[in-house]
């Protein structure tokens, strides 16, 4: 009996002030590593945005901290190739920002694919997804019908201008209003979509409609591209749809 009391007494024993201590530790060390996470992605969030990139001192002005704690932020970001210190001194995004950007895009894709191939079949034309990366229009995701009927197609990752082309415009839409902005983007805030003739390909008719960028992520377009001018009628209210359905898979 004596043996059994002995042992239940030794389990019970409370923690000593060092094993509170060493859990106080860890906590405190959990609690830094993700405010510095956290620090260090604002600060890429804020060299990937800037046109023309930031100094050490820019950063720690930025983010309200030491020059040194910046300098070694940065540091840890170029060796993870996110971003990239050039010859003037000044840090700009960098390569490895590119596969972040494609995995940010795959919940987009992936819910948008299977209505492409729907409205390629139901058009009978070639429809794509396409995003705003900087000053361009880049198509994520592009499907052509099924049937072989005649249809224009183009690569999934070519890009155009956003001052052109029926999904350029859309992309624009997304901005916030500003005074003397184009008739062409006011005009898919009032309509809904955009429609162009021959702006990106010669004799061709585009059609764009927006998807709400808060849940997409990204300014973000259906788009699709014929030689029929009276495609506008049947596809609009089609292309709305799937944008409505796309953003509530996102959602």
């Amino acid at each position: 009996m004596a043996q059994h009391q002995t042992e239940a007494a030794r389990t019970a024993q409370p923690r000593t002030p060092e094993s509170g201590t060493a859990q106080s530790s860890t906590a405190q060390s959990r609690t830094a590593g993700s405010q510095t996470l956290a620090r260090g992605l604002d600060v890429l969030r804020a060299v990937a945005a800037a046109p023309d990139g930031m100094t050490v001192a820019d950063v720690a002005e930025h983010a309200g901290i030491h020059r040194t704690v910046a300098y070694r932020l940065l540091n840890t970001l170029e060796d993870a190739r996110l971003v990239h210190r050039g010859p003037d001194g000044r840090y700009r995004g960098a390569a490895g920002l590119l596969t972040l950007s494609s995995a940010a895009h795959s919940s987009l894709v992936a819910a948008a694919r299977p209505l492409l191939r729907e409205l390629a079949d139901q058009l009978g034309a070639t429809v794509s997804l396409i995003v705003r990366q900087g000053q361009e229009a880049v198509a994520l995701a592009v499907i052509s019908p099924a049937d072989g009927a005649y249809h224009v197609t183009f690569s999934e990752g070519s890009s155009h201008s956003l001052t052109i082309g029926a999904a350029g415009h859309a992309l624009l839409a997304a901005d916030p209003e500003v005074p003397g902005e184009p008739e062409s983007v006011a005009r898919v805030r009032r309509e809904g979509f955009a429609g162009t003739y021959g702006e990106v390909e010669p004799n061709m008719h585009g059609l764009a409609v927006p998807l709400d960028a808060a849940v997409s992520g990204v300014p973000a377009c259906l788009n699709v591209i014929s030689a029929r001018s009276n495609l506008g009628e049947t596809a609009v209210p089609l292309l709305q749809a799937a944008a409505s359905r796309i953003t509530g898979l996102l959602a």
